[in-house]
């Protein structure tokens, strides 16, 4: 196991290189960006176990975003690195606002600021990717761009990239800037980027990075026909992103998933994270695990790749 987490892709045409799997700490003292649940999530005790847990398994990536919490993610992170004494790498972001009524967006000048507050709070001089978190269709590209262009030539950022980007954004961000990498929603339940984004990537020479690889706890198996959603999950908390997959397809795509896991021994999480290890196209998966149990399903995956036969059939059956 601790062999296939140390593979490693390159980002981009970039000098770096990346790990397949990466921590997300979008749950470290709140929900994501949201600002209504800022001060919840995992406290900080919780955080730096998970993280102690996830560094243990052999997960040296961490990323995070400046409003995930509204700053306590990036500020956990920094306490880990400064009380364990070691160095993950580090991916950040930038758009949402840190508090509820702030400001957000891709401004040269906040974008110069919030990179500083970002690396304080870390408690390091440098981070290895730096990734805008939406698009921003008030301030031009090549202005947001070039400041993450001076970012990286001030050396406080090793890379660059785009998230949450549809396949004319990133073409309107590689004519503008450089970017190395986009990050974006893809799973068995979410396979939109297929249809152009990702012969994009591959075309242009541009790292392809998955969060929410298990759709927001639908590819785990928590959420039943007929039964109410798990009070704290994420449909209990913030649904909105996966509304649209409470429909009787949906469940009969899981319950054909779930007859394919078993029949392999595993779990379902286990092998929709088989699926995209499996994809020569995703160059990295951000998992969001709530408590150190729930990084099972990544040694799974690792323990039982698919062919690209294996992966077909199990795409096919989620379709």
């Amino acid at each position: 196991m601790s062999e296939a987490l140390e593979t490693r892709r390159p980002l981009g045409r970039s000098a770096l290189t990346v790990s397949r799997i990466a921590l997300g700490c979008g749950n470290f003292g709140g929900v994501g960006s949201a600002p209504e649940f800022f001060g919840q999530g995992l406290n900080q005790d919780k955080a730096l176990e998970l993280m102690d847990a996830a560094w243990e398994f052999g997960i040296t990536h961490f990323d995070t975003a400046d409003a995930y919490g509204g700053g306590r993610s990036e500020l956990a992170i920094g306490r880990w690195i400064a009380s364990r004494g070691v160095r993950p790498q580090l991916t950040t972001k930038i758009y949402n606002p840190m508090q509820a009524g702030g400001d957000r967006g891709l401004r040269p000048e906040r974008i110069a600021r919030h990179l500083r507050a970002s690396l304080e709070r870390l408690g390091v001089d440098r981070v290895e990717l730096y990734l805008a978190h939406e698009f921003d269709p008030e301030v031009p590209l090549p202005e947001s761009l070039g400041a993450f262009d001076q970012a990286r030539a001030e050396g406080m950022i090793g890379a660059y990239g785009v998230s949450n980007f549809g396949a004319p954004q990133l073409a309107a961000a590689l004519a503008a800037g450089e970017p190395q990498a986009i990050q974006n929603s893809y799973s068995l339940l979410a396979r939109e980027d297929e249809r152009e984004l990702l012969g994009l990537c591959a075309e242009r020479q541009v790292a392809y990075l998955v969060f929410s690889p298990l759709a927001g706890g639908w590819l785990t198996g928590k959420y039943r026909r007929g039964e109410p959603f798990p009070e704290g999950s994420r449909m209990t908390q913030r649904p909105e992103p996966y509304r649209e997959l409470v429909t009787g397809r949906t469940f009969d795509a899981l319950a054909r998933l779930e007859a394919m896991a078993s029949g392999r021994g595993i779990s379902m999480a286990g092998l929709a994270l088989a699926w995209l290890l499996a994809d020569e196209r995703v160059t990295q998966i951000v998992i969001g695990p709530g408590r150190p149990g729930h990084l099972a399903p990544v040694g799974e995956a690792l323990a039982h790749p698919l062919t690209a036969a294996e992966r077909a059939a199990v795409g096919n059956a989620v379709a």
